[in-house]
């Protein structure tokens, strides 16, 4: 079993940046992928990013390419997402899950409750 706790999320300016951390307990973490999801009000969720367990390869959907980057300390159980340039369209509960990954989350085992990330215009 593992557990995932998100946190880092907040209200932001457009323009401004927030970095989202996953804390992860239970079962080896640094065998697991690493993912971070996104769900607004009204929209299905959908992928972000994720990292691989030993943090050698990430992925970002174009929404985000260029603009965050996804990392991980396994010495710390802990995985990261830098946002940077934030849109208001970026606002939405942000969870990170934990599986073989990558980009569907269908593929992942364990979740987070999430971390609500607001950008205002």
């Amino acid at each position: 079993q593992v557990q995932l706790v998100e946190s880092g999320g907040g209200l932001v300016q457009a323009g401004g940046s927030l970095r989202l951390s996953c804390a992860a307990s239970g079962r080896p973490f640094t065998k697991s992928a690493m993912g971070w999801f996104r769900q607004a009000p009204g929209k299905e969720r959908e992928f972000v990013a994720a990292i691989n367990w030993s943090g050698t390869s990430t992925y970002y959907a174009d929404f985000v390419k260029g603009r965050s980057t996804i990392s991980r300390n396994n010495a710390k159980n802990t995985v990261y997402l830098q946002m940077d340039s934030l849109k208001p369209e970026d606002t939405a509960v942000y969870h990170c899950a934990a599986g073989a990954g990558i980009y569907y989350a269908r593929n992942y085992d364990y979740w987070g409750q999430g971390t609500q990330v607001t950008v205002s215009s």
